[in-house]
């Protein structure tokens, strides 16, 4: 079924932060999104019902037990992975990258090459730069002005010793949506792994991790609607070779050997309430049909509101637009990046709270590509994202106030 304002209307309702926080508008879904009501209450009720540890004997421990692997499934669903065990859960994206990093890192030589792009989140570019230090010869695929990965630079960079390739689904600063295609075409050339950083394109498009081909992915629950809780996909049989960083007593099998410690057992059950709630917007017989139609049709409506945010701001004088445009039938994520003439980003972002409106400014520790693009000096970018709860009216009053800092 279409995402209508109606429907956007009935799940603010869903929303506690956007009742208590009457007035303000969370135009801030890239740096992380607001968490419904059913979210917050599996949470808590993990804590009321079974906050002990997993594989003891007595019920609430087989209870946590199979909520885990539930959550591990529900996400493998999400993400249209094989089965749960290729599901791995972690403190952040990041902390599982750098685990990712550290183990794959064991397995290469001196003279081995990792690419990276410019336009990537250091959260998907420290991890590998850090191998620089093994030996390891690091390469970057070339931002272009208009936002997007250089094609032609993509594959000049691969050789036959590149290992792997660590690229984002899609840019947290620009919106850009990045050829995972073409990625997995050149990797295979050469027999080199692919890392696929997920995080801003999965809370707006739906993932088929099968079809994309990728080794690895990653991504993060708190921005699509649920806590702070770093995901990893592992292609069957990718994980079990790696030499992971964990105790002689953790389990060596996927997807527990890259997982250290104990897990936040509540957030991972919050995950999982996270994906069913955005499943509640779709129809289908399957979980995997219900989640595929919420987010292709949450999405379009995403995507037409930033792509008139995007027109309109893009009219303004003094005002200059960053990153692809809109032009019909491209991917894009529903996120817009300005710069201004007569003030910089964390002006305009302090100004703009002043009137209820939030929005990021800086570089969203996506430093890179703020530095090729020559805007660090500047104090980077003004961010605005849309999510599933935001409205035309909102975006009218953050061009409003655009208009008079103009």
């Amino acid at each position: 079924m279409a995402y209508t304002l109606e429907h956007c209307l009935r799940s603010r309702r869903d929303f506690p932060a956007l009742t208590k926080n009457a007035g303000l508008a969370f135009l801030d879904g890239p740096g992380g999104s607001q968490v419904p009501s059913v979210v917050i209450e599996a949470i808590a009720d993990l804590y009321a019902s079974c906050n002990v540890n997993t594989h003891g004997s007595f019920p609430p421990s087989r209870e946590v037990d199979r909520r885990m692997e539930n959550a591990r499934s529900v996400v493998a669903v999400f993400l249209g992975a094989e089965s749960g065990s290729c599901i791995s859960f972690g403190q952040s994206m990041t902390t599982l990258c750098f685990n990712l990093s550290t183990a794959i890192g064991r397995t290469l030589e001196k003279g081995d090459e990792v690419l990276v792009t410019q336009l990537d989140h250091e959260g998907n570019r420290g991890p590998w730069l850090k191998l620089r230090e093994r030996g390891v010869v690091v390469r970057e695929v070339r931002l272009m002005e208009s936002g997007e990965l250089d094609p032609s630079d993509m594959a000049a960079q691969i050789t036959p010793r590149t290992k792997l390739f660590a690229i984002g689904a899609s840019s947290n600063s620009l919106g850009t949506v990045n050829d995972i295609a073409l990625a997995r075409r050149l990797t295979r050339e050469v027999g080199a792994l692919l890392v696929v950083d997920a995080v801003h394109y999965a809370p707006h498009f739906p993932i088929d991790v099968r079809a994309l081909g990728c080794d690895f992915l990653l991504c993060s629950g708190y921005k699509f609607y649920g806590p702070h809780v770093g995901v990893l996909y592992s292609r069957p049989g990718a994980l079990d070779r790696l030499p992971t960083d964990r105790l002689s007593v953790q389990d060596p099998a996927a997807p527990y050997r890259i997982e250290t410690g104990t897990l936040n057992h509540a957030a991972i059950d919050g995950v999982r309430a996270a994906v069913e709630y955005i499943a509640s917007w779709g129809v289908g017989v399957s979980l995997r049909e219900r989640l595929v139609d919420a987010m292709t049709h949450i999405g379009a409506y995403e995507h037409e509101l930033a792509k008139e945010y995007h027109d309109a701001v893009r009219r303004i004088p003094g005002i200059r637009v960053w990153g692809p445009d809109f032009a019909s039938g491209r991917m894009r994520a529903p996120t817009v990046s300005i710069t201004m003439d007569r003030t910089t980003a964390g002006e305009a972002a302090n100004a703009l709270a002043d009137s209820g409106l939030c929005v990021w400014d800086g570089d969203f520790y996506a430093s890179r590509p703020v530095e090729v693009l020559g805007l660090t000096a500047r104090g980077g970018l003004l961010r605005t994202g849309v999510s599933m709860y935001n409205t035309r009216d909102e975006l009218r009053r953050l061009l409003d106030g655009l208009e008079r800092l103009a």
